[in-house]
């Protein structure tokens, strides 16, 4: 009898039509040099993604290979095993029918982890079936939220008195808190706390002292509910937990401390910055988490208008003047100039940012971090940035003159600068810039356009509904029934995946101002903002609340939404 000999790894890419035969060979020669398996080098130069070597290695190993895997664990096979032993070796059980588990790996290679599992349950046949690390991850992540069906609120409740160690388990960088699942009671509920606010999408933790009790908020798409009450007693626990995790100085409690947690949550990297503040009842924490796994920074995912994208892409794209983004705190001017940075960003740019504080790091672009203390601000890191022969500037923040004056002069340089201003909307910022000294004269030469934003929560898709408005609210709103899509608007009924809100994430609502010839001319007559509005309006700019309404009229947003933040 002939064994069918099994078919070369790189040969059948090139059968699939995913690489070249010169692209086999170069990849082989770099083989010899990097010291890297075939499906890494190939994957690194971009000629293949991750699934495709997946599926090809399958075929050479005749190893089935699925995609997407459904979890099934009845006979609940996981919590028997490590999640630490799951996660070093790639792999996850998935699947058990009669005597067989089906177990889902990465590499095929690496056989001697299912050895490991026939000694656990001997009784069983094991069957392999590849997949990407990012669905083993997924379902090892699925598997984590089934088991733990405490909630956050249950296991406080159980809470006892004997439960207050704290310093067991110093905090590490990037520690993965689902292999936790054992330390004491006081560093599982703080983990609990900070899983349950990756899983609900929160932006933010508060934990508030008051005089007879300790309320745990989230801000999820904006909003802050109250999520969880711990006993008061609890609370010098907690937060000195907190401070632990975040190399605080767990005896001070008089002044305000600052510093930053860096864990991991499964397969995602989660940077939280931590301020504590000493209050009447003790110290308040908030916690701002920055989950740098799920964040993308593109510009057309922010929800701009499909005119106002255009209008904003060409003023981006000029070699100099400065642009100035414009809102209330949390109104998500940095997440914008950050996507602006990574579309701007290419080699043959030098791009450098002074910020406070740094919230992701951007590969390509220098990033530099205001410190007070040393008489590091924003004015004296721009004037050392001039320095570095940048060909695009990024200010976190426009808070004084002196700032301001350097931004104008980079401008007119040469410089292309980005920054931001805290004001209403895009006509004020003008007048922002004159209140703080600025000759308008400067302002007319060097600004290129202000672009005013808010974040609208977005209706949730699981139980959106339409429903016919009052001809009070349309009148209000001086809107038409024909205006609307079948004379009908949109809003979220509430259900589990929304919190029973109504609404899941958020989007932008925007407004462009453009400097252009007539702009000008009202700037060096010092024209009040609401006339510039005004002007700009008839020559054709979309103002937030008119990009809101639009929204709501879409099915994006509610009426509500756009009446609470414009």
């Amino acid at each position: 009898m002939t064994v069918k000999k099994p078919k070369h790894f790189g040969r059948i890419l090139i059968e699939k039509g995913i690489i070249t035969q010169e692209d086999l060979q170069e990849a082989l020669l770099s083989q010899k040099t990097l010291k890297l398996r075939l499906g890494e080098i190939i994957v690194r130069k971009g000629l293949a993604t991750d699934e495709d070597i997946i599926a090809a290695l399958s075929e050479h190993y005749n190893i089935p290979y699925q995609m997407t895997i459904p979890f099934d664990d009845p006979k609940n096979l996981f919590s028997q095993i490590p999640i630490h032993f799951l996660k070093n070796n790639k792999l996850a059980p998935f699947r058990m029918e009669k005597s067989t588990i089906f177990v889902a790996l990465y590499d095929a290679l690496n056989i001697r982890p299912l050895d490991d599992l026939k000694m656990l349950f001997p009784e069983y046949n094991f069957e392999p079936v590849m997949t990407t690390e990012n669905e083993i991850q997924r379902l090892i992540q699925t598997h984590y939220d089934n088991m733990s069906a405490e909630t956050t609120g249950d296991f406080i409740e159980d809470l006892e008195d004997a439960d207050l160690e704290i310093l067991s388990s110093q905090a590490s960088e990037a520690e993965d808190i689902l292999d936790m699942a054992n330390e004491a009671p006081i560093i599982r509920l703080v983990n609990m706390i900070l899983k349950q606010a990756v899983n609900d999408r929160s932006s933010d933790i508060h934990i508030e002292p008051y005089e007879k009790d300790l309320v745990v908020r989230f801000r999820i798409d904006g909003i802050l509910y109250e999520m969880f009450t711990p006993p008061k007693k609890f609370q010098n626990a907690i937060i000195s937990r907190i401070k632990i995790m975040a190399n605080l100085n767990i005896a001070e409690n008089r002044l305000p401390q600052d510093g930053r947690i860096q864990i991991k949550i499964g397969a995602k990297d989660i940077d939280i910055r931590v301020s504590v503040f000493p209050t009447y009842y003790g110290e308040r924490v908030v916690l701002r988490l920055l989950n740098k796994t799920d964040m993308e920074f593109n510009l057309s995912a922010l929800g701009f208008e499909q005119k106002i994208l255009e209008n904003f892409d060409a003023q981006i794209k000029k070699s100099h003047g400065i642009i100035l983004v414009t809102g209330p705190t949390g109104s998500g001017k940095t997440t914008t100039l950050y996507c602006v940075l990574s579309q701007l960003n290419r080699p043959q740019v030098n791009i450098l940012t002074v910020e406070d504080p740094i919230e992701y790091q951007i590969k390509g672009i220098g990033q530099m971090q205001v410190k007070s203390k040393i008489d590091l601000t924003f004015a004296n890191g721009l004037r050392s940035i001039l320095r570095q022969d940048p060909d695009i500037i990024m200010v976190g923040e426009i808070r004084d003159v002196e700032t301001a004056e350097i931004a104008v002069q980079s401008a007119l340089t040469g410089h292309l600068v980005l920054s931001t201003l805290h004001t209403n909307d895009a006509a004020s910022g003008i007048t922002r810039l004159i209140d703080m000294g600025i000759e308008p004269f400067l302002i007319s030469s060097s600004v290129n356009a202000f672009l005013a934003q808010r974040l609208v929560r977005v209706i949730c898709p699981h139980c959106k509904e339409t429903y016919k408005p009052t001809p009070k609210i349309l009148a209000e709103l001086n809107l038409k029934p024909s205006q609307l899509k079948g004379g009908k608007l949109t809003r979220g009924k509430g259900c589990e995946k929304c919190l029973n809100t109504g609404y899941l994430g958020r989007t932008g609502i925007y407004e462009l101002l453009p400097v252009t010839n007539e702009i000008r001319r009202l700037i060096m007559e010092q024209a009040d903002a609401g006339i510039i509005k005004e002007t700009a309006v008839k020559h054709g700019m979309i103002t937030l609340f008119q990009d809101g309404l639009k929204k709501a009229i879409d099915g994006e947003t509610t009426i509500e939404e756009i009446l609470r933040v414009s």
